[in-house]
């Protein structure tokens, strides 16, 4: 069963926006600042050193949240450009489909569950399947 190329590219989109709004949301959030200053006022207050590690803490935890949505983006765009070419839904280490119910679940899938196993037992191949994302 062949991949439907404009449904697909369809699906990828409005993952691509999702996305896009939770990184600009969580961008808001952080604020144009870099930390140092954040927390510099809140040394003029009279504030515990525990409350300045929980927002320093915080801080961490939404930075890391960024840079693994940015990722998932720069999967998307690869998704699109496979769609582009003609090889999304093609198991990028058997040639064979990758099986629709995958690609529902997951859109930026590169191979099937099944080879992903194989991928994790055979050190020579790139774990996951995802690639790395600054080649995108």
């Amino acid at each position: 069963m062949s991949v439907d190329p404009e449904q697909a590219r369809k699906r990828v989109m409005d993952e691509k926006a999702r996305v896009e709004g939770l990184i600009h949301n969580l961008k808001d959030g952080l604020g144009d600042g870099p930390e140092s200053d954040e927390l510099s006022e809140l040394s003029d207050y009279d504030q515990h050193p525990a409350d300045t590690a929980t927002e320093t803490f915080e801080r961490e935890k939404d930075v890391s949240i960024l840079e693994q949505l940015e990722e998932e983006l720069a999967e998307l765009q690869a998704a699109l450009e496979r769609i582009d070419k003609g090889t999304y839904g093609v198991d990028e280490v058997t040639g064979k489909p990758i099986k629709p119910e995958r690609l529902e679940a997951r859109p930026t899938a590169r191979t099937n569950v099944d080879t992903e196993g194989q991928r994790e037992a055979d050190s020579r191949l790139p774990r996951g399947g995802a690639g790395d994302p600054e080649e995108y």
